[in-house]
């Protein structure tokens, strides 16, 4: 299992779709996950530090595990089928709710928890992006740095 961090979110032309972009925190892979517009927002806004008037519904999630007097410790991006990616939350005490990775990373964003994917994930659906490519990467951010949340409204997850 390799410990992953967010790199950003983006809408993938001309799908329109957001995707979500993980990379390997000690090695050279990333991970591509289409995800829908609200959680696109929701990480979105929590990357740029944007704190809305009243909760959402991630930061909503947030206050009730500490009201529940529970700890999440992690997330794990457990599984692909068929397009499909699965994930985890993983609570103290060893308890784990099944979540979608969107919704996962989103709260794990808020929490401060560490972002993790089974290595059997990573061999089917991590892509490694060669030197010459790096700008790519740079280009990301870049967009990342200029992103809004208006630009996520709309998109219908696939």
């Amino acid at each position: 299992m390799s410990e992953m961090r967010v790199v950003g979110v983006r809408v993938e032309l001309p799908a329109n779709q957001p995707i979500l972009l993980l990379r390997e925190t000690s090695g050279d892979r990333y991970l591509p996950i289409w995800i829908g517009s609200v959680e696109a927002t929701a990480i979105a806004l929590e990357q740029q530090g944007v704190k809305p008037a009243r909760p959402l519904t991630h930061d909503l999630l947030k206050d009730v595990i500490t009201a529940l007097g529970r700890r999440l410790e992690q997330v794990r991006i457990t599984d692909l089928q068929e397009g499909t990616f699965y994930a985890e939350l993983i609570f103290d005490g060893g308890i784990k709710v099944s979540a979608r990775p969107s919704d996962s990373v989103a709260l794990a964003l808020r929490v401060g928890v560490p972002i993790h994917a089974e290595e059997s994930v990573l061999s089917e659906a991590g892509l490694i992006i060669p030197d010459e490519q790096e700008d790519e990467v740079e280009k990301f951010r870049e967009f990342l740095d200029s992103v809004s949340p208006e630009d996520f409204r709309g998109a219908q997850p696939g």
